[in-house]
């Protein structure tokens, strides 16, 4: 395994935040790494190497310029390619708080499409991958396929730990793991087949996965629900930390894979949230963490068309992102001093409903779960299921703005309503599923969307 920084002046291709790093103290180097990698198959109870194959794939850092703002902690993200091509959904609603708290990030192109392309898993979205978008600078990228992507992933956790290069006057403490949506279907498989023979992550941070895992081999689609649910093994080497939201459970069948916290496993289930929300589409690409709070509220706001996507309903601008903050920090402690994150009630459901129904309030916001200001002190419906119309709209929930009447009837007054949900903020942080850094942001917002005048 060797990694060699890419020098040719060319940019990286990748869909994630769109701004400058380097006004933000961070910068962005990246590398290709190239080796043998194994795959793997299934004896009994454990896994065997089946064949080896030469790679060449790309990982991409955004790490602190100044050595002494490093935390100690690298996020390493299976980078997600549900969409055709190589993104990184994990950074995007995360970033805020990583570079506030000085930690590094690594994105590994660890699948077939995001390297040389093809069709996604909705069909009718692919793209050129990285060597048919920029064969000037991807050119010697060769990706042997996705039964591989175990190994790769495995080797590049090996390289961020050694440093990539990079990071040379910092302590290196702590490598993670990160992926969400189908990046978070390999992690399961890869926690429960591949961990206990590579032994390289510190921890898992799995988010947005469905009931089952992912296939070992390149035969057996990426993703089916037909699959039966896959429970995280109760003998869990590190510890492994699964956000999710409303989407994951009634859609992508998380919620027959539920099961309880234990020494090794922790679960936040978000009401509220959708697995795709404004924050996915737009919010996330243009928070800097330092945004004058109308722009950031401009960005907030649900829309119905997204990079030429129309769907029937405003997508859901539930408070994901801020309760992932939350999350990645209380995970990274869990890491560094054995706090573990403050448990969840789990998100209410009608009994024997199948497909899962959740119940919900009058207003038909659902109960349970991590609790927000944004559903216990609302002004508007916030669901992680019922829009249409684009191929993803299944994915991205709903906003329904309560009608004038209904807002007069819960907030007497604008004050009164925002005296309230500042509150319900500070129960949040109290609780732990909300970050004190966050809340004058969030309650900021709420001032600037406030619908009561």
């Amino acid at each position: 395994m060797t990694v060699t920084e890419l020098h040719d002046g060319l940019g990286p291709v990748i869909a994630a935040t769109l701004f400058d790093l380097a006004p933000l103290g961070y910068s962005q180097t990246e590398y290709v790494l190239d080796g043998t990698a194994a795959a793997y198959r299934r004896r009994g109870d454990h896994l065997e190497v089946v064949e080896h194959a030469e790679y060449a794939t790309r990982l991409l850092v955004f790490e602190p310029t100044d050595a002494a703002r490093f935390n100690g902690t690298v996020w390493v993200e299976w980078l997600n390619v549900s969409g055709g091509l190589d993104a990184a959904p994990d950074w995007n609603f995360t970033h805020t708080e990583l570079m506030r708290d000085g930690a590094a990030w690594v994105g590994v192109s660890a699948q077939r499409i995001g390297v040389a392309g093809g069709d996604s898993v909705f069909g009718d979205m692919s793209s050129p991958g990285l060597v048919g978008t920029s064969p000037e600078r991807y050119a010697g990228l060769n990706h042997p396929g996705d039964r591989f992507s175990y190994d790769i992933f495995t080797q590049a956790g090996q390289a961020a730990r050694a440093s990539l290069g990079s990071l040379v006057d910092a302590r290196i403490e702590r490598v993670l793991a990160i992926g969400e949506s189908q990046s978070a279907f390999r992690l399961t498989t890869y926690v429960n087949e591949v961990d206990p023979l590579a032994q390289v992550f510190d921890g898992f941070f799995v988010h947005a996965r469905g009931g089952p895992g992912a296939p070992l081999d390149d035969e057996s689609p990426a993703i089916s629900f037909d699959d039966p649910p896959v429970f995280f093994r109760e003998d869990l080497r590190v510890p492994v930390m699964c956000v999710e939201a409303e989407t994951d459970l009634a859609v992508l069948g998380y919620g027959s894979a539920r099961q309880p916290d234990n020494e090794q496993f922790v679960l936040w289930e978000m009401a509220g949230t959708s697995h795709a929300d404004a924050y996915t589409f737009y919010g996330g690409m243009v928070d800097t963490g330092v945004l004058p709070i109308e722009e950031l509220a401009a960005a907030w706001t649900p829309q119905r068309e997204y990079f030429g996507m129309t769907l029937d309903k405003p997508v859901n601008a539930g408070p994901q992102h801020y309760v992932l903050n939350a999350a990645v920090a209380r995970f990274d402690q869990w890491l560094r001093d054995g706090t573990r994150p403050p448990a969840a009630g789990r998100l209410s459901v009608r009994a024997e409903s199948d497909p899962m129904e959740f119940e919900r309030d009058e207003h038909g916001i659902a109960l349970g779960g991590v609790r927000t200001p944004h559903v216990d002190v609302p002004v508007a419906v916030l669901s992680g299921l019922g829009n249409g119309g684009a191929p993803m709209a299944h994915l991205c929930g709903a906003t329904t703005p309560f009608t004038p009447e209904q807002l007069a009837a819960l907030y007497p007054s604008r004050t009164g309503y925002l005296e309230r949900f500042a509150e319900a903020t500070e129960r949040a942080v109290t609780a732990g599923h909300l970050l004190a850094a966050d809340a004058p942001e969030i309650n900021a917002l709420a001032a600037a969307l406030c619908p009561l005048r």
